[in-house]
């Protein structure tokens, strides 16, 4: 393998390591003995691609900004690319530990408020983008601020995780993500377009449009 392709290599190892050793013990807990044995690598190497620990955390949390760009909107209408980011969001919090140590971190403010900041800006923005392009379609309610709106998407969802978290540790959040689109659907897009988003999980959209229920004809379940 090409040096500069093991090198790659190597510092996603080291990121997939310590996200792993930071989703079990936090980051304060995660020692950089514990990330290098867990990367199967020296001490050297690790301090070769990331000179401090808090290095590492912010090379850690910027991995949601590289998540979010590979998942950016697709050709589909862009209301539904909001919520299917959401739906993928979702997924990688169920599956990946690097997204969730990268959350976790965010969240634990494991970082400099800059990088803290800039997290929490990029979710927002990318939102923002995609509902500015909804505006221009004319499927927004009238009225509809997308900033505000992207805004308050960004952090009911980061709250609504650390609720689901508690409960459940996670179970359930894919169908209160799903009661969440279905409550603000109807206040965001025009009524004559409500059809063409589907609020639902994808995994659960493989009846079609036959399948889907309005988001007005179903009432959210109450939080156990």
């Amino acid at each position: 393998m090409p040096r500069q392709q093991r090198a790659v290599a190597t510092r996603s190892s080291i990121l997939r390591a310590a996200a792993a050793v930071i989703d079990r013990h936090g980051y304060e807990a995660a020692t950089v003995a514990e990330i290098v044995r867990a990367a199967g690598i020296t001490k050297g190497a690790l301090y070769f691609h990331f000179p401090s620990k808090e290095a590492l955390a912010e090379a850690v949390i910027a991995e949601q900004d590289e998540w979010r760009t590979q998942r950016g909107p697709g050709a589909g209408p862009p209301v539904q690319a909001v919520v299917d980011l959401t739906y993928s969001f979702v997924e990688a919090l169920l599956t990946d530990p690097l997204m969730r140590a990268s959350v976790r971190m965010t969240l634990d403010r494991a970082a400099g408020d800059d990088v803290i900041r800039a997290g929490y800006l990029g979710w927002i923005e990318a939102v923002a983008d995609m509902l500015r392009e909804a505006e221009a379609a004319g499927s927004l309610v009238p009225g509809t601020d997308p900033d505000r709106f992207a805004y308050v998407v960004t952090s009911v969802v980061t709250g609504m995780q650390l609720t689901s978290e508690a409960l459940t540790g996670r179970a359930d959040l894919p169908q209160r993500v799903e009661d969440f689109w279905r409550l603000v659907l109807p206040v965001l897009v025009r009524a004559e377009l409500l059809d063409t988003v589907d609020p639902r999980p994808p995994a659960s959209r493989a009846g079609g449009a036959a399948g889907r229920s309005s988001p007005r004809s179903r009432t959210p379940a109450r939080p156990s």
